[in-house]
């Protein structure tokens, strides 16, 4: 579980050493999301009254669409992690890192911060592989499954205008 009691947090620290399902509804619908769990490890504790840190790691796989021919591609993201929670008032909460703390709250969630920390470090390109040739610009036929008959030799007819007054310049 993700979500610690405010009150013992301030009197100690706690040990995180817990999995974030792929599953678990702070996912968003557009979201990068993880194959499988991701793990989170580190450490929360007090920072003063009404504020609380939290230092750790976040790791796990994530499946993207290929950056070249949509295909499924795979990715590695982990991420090291300084964040900082206060309640709301708090001269910090202005800073757009600081997570804001409802001050009747009871229980302090870290499941929307390491949501955000996740997309924050999952890339934005991917490839299947390394040596991916796309798709044809002609057909979208997929270049990597087998060669096929669209005519790549064929020159694109809307460059017939630049073609001629570079032949008539020479």
């Amino acid at each position: 579980m993700l979500s610690f009691d405010i009150r013992s947090l301030e009197s100690h620290a706690a040990i995180v050493n817990e999995e974030l399902p792929a599953s678990d509804p702070v996912w968003e619908e557009d979201d990068p999301k993880p194959e499988n769990a991701v793990h989170v490890t580190g450490r929360l504790s007090g920072a003063g009254p009404g504020r609380f840190y939290w230092h750790g790691h976040i790791e796990g796989d994530v499946v993207l669409e290929c950056s070249r021919c949509l295909a499924e591609a795979h990715a590695h993201v982990q991420d090291e992690a300084h964040l900082i929670f206060a309640e709301r008032g708090d001269e910090e909460t202005d800073d757009p890192d600081v997570y804001r703390l409802d001050p009747r709250a009871v229980e302090l969630d870290l499941r929307p911060a390491i949501r955000e920390e996740w997309l924050l470090a999952a890339p934005s390109y991917a490839l299947c592989r390394e040596d991916c040739k796309g798709l044809c610009p002609r057909c979208g036929a997929d270049l990597n499954a087998r060669p096929h008959a669209c005519a790549h030799n064929e020159a694109d007819p809307r460059w017939d205008t630049l073609r001629k007054l570079n032949q008539s310049s020479k």
